[in-house]
């Protein structure tokens, strides 16, 4: 059994806290907060060790009645592995306490790929960051594209990807941000970053990306165009979507014709939270013409993710060197497709 802290258990920290704990050959040894939340209380409840980001505020703790364990620093020595999980731009603060401790750790995707040189994907670069000490999991787009853009280049030979990204305004719980009555491209120039982004863990992929901002909270949705170099059918893509774990072919003639009949469906399953770790990809969208394949996909941006971080636990503390044997793993744990 291996040790995992999580560093920052907001919408992906908490989620990745309670997959870790799904598995059987890891554990959770700590939570981290920043305040004395409604999150950090609910992490006590699951029976999570909690501990403070910022030890000045342990009398806040103290005054909410919520019992803390240690520092951040005490947690990451308990651990053999901290999945970062701070908002973006802050766990490169971090990075000399986990070196200090000797202490590996994941970072998400929005941090920058240079903070650890490494960036993962379940399907198409495990092997990279197998015993690495640093790695990122990309982000929520990044891996919607690459959960689908991978199998189909193991029957297709891609000249070039276009994608555009329809995104959420904001999370469901982030009520301070919109955009509330209007469309904005975000960011307004060509490429997004979500193109080169990809292109750190498929090596030689031609991609372009553009995106923009809706008034949704629920779901992300990809618009994707991919040339081809060789003939393949509409049939073939069907099919090997179809077969590849964590990628759902949703029909809206079955009622799955939005992103919110979507989440329908998680809520449906059963799933905690109602998330959809899988990438749903429209069938009735997919179509080849000349050579180019087009289909419409959605991402659940908070927990497509959650499995990724979870293989890449197994990938970096060596635990299992075959990416499929991860995957299946973490999937039957996680009650994914």
């Amino acid at each position: 059994m291996k040790s995992i802290a999580v560093n920052g258990i907001g919408t992906i920290g908490k989620r990745v806290a309670d997959a870790v704990s799904a598995q059987d050959d890891m554990k959770i040894v700590g939570v981290c907060k920043t305040k004395p939340d409604f999150e950090a209380r609910a992490a006590i409840e699951k029976g999570y060790d909690l501990y403070m980001a910022i030890p000045e505020r342990e009398q806040l703790f103290k005054d909410a009645g919520i019992e803390v364990a240690g520092t951040v620093d005490d947690m990451i020595e308990e651990a053999d592995l901290v999945v970062d999980c701070t908002p973006g731009k802050v766990g490169r603060t971090n990075l000399e306490k986990y070196k200090k401790a000797g202490t590996k750790a994941i970072y998400q995707g929005g941090e920058d790929h240079d903070l650890t040189g490494i960036s993962f994907n379940s399907f198409s670069n495990y092997d990279e960051s197998y015993g690495a000490d640093y790695s990122r999991v990309v982000s929520c787009n990044t891996t919607g594209l690459t959960r689908t853009l991978y199998p189909i280049s193991q029957i297709a030979d891609i000249k070039k990807v276009r994608a555009v990204m329809v995104r959420r305004g904001a999370d469901p719980n982030e009520v301070k941000k919109g955009p509330i009555n209007s469309i904005v491209p975000n960011p307004p120039k060509v490429p997004s970053h979500h193109g080169p982004d990809v292109g750190t863990v498929m090596k030689g992929i031609d991609i372009t990306t553009m995106a923009l901002l809706v008034p949704t909270t629920l779901m992300h949705e990809h618009n994707i165009m991919v040339e081809l170099n060789n003939e393949v059918s509409t049939d073939d893509i069907i099919d090997v979507l179809d077969k590849r774990s964590r990628v759902i072919l949703a029909e809206a003639s079955m009622g799955l014709g939005s992103t919110a009949e979507l989440m329908e469906y998680a809520k449906e399953l059963g799933r905690s939270r109602n998330d959809l770790y899988e990438i749903p990809v429209w069938k009735e969208s997919i179509n080849v013409v000349d050579n180019e394949l087009y289909y419409m996909q959605a991402v659940h941006q908070e927990s497509d993710v959650v499995p990724e971080n979870v293989d890449c636990i197994r990938a970096m503390l060596e635990m299992e060197s075959d990416n499929e044997k991860s995957i299946k793993k973490t999937n039957e744990a996680m009650g994914i497709l």
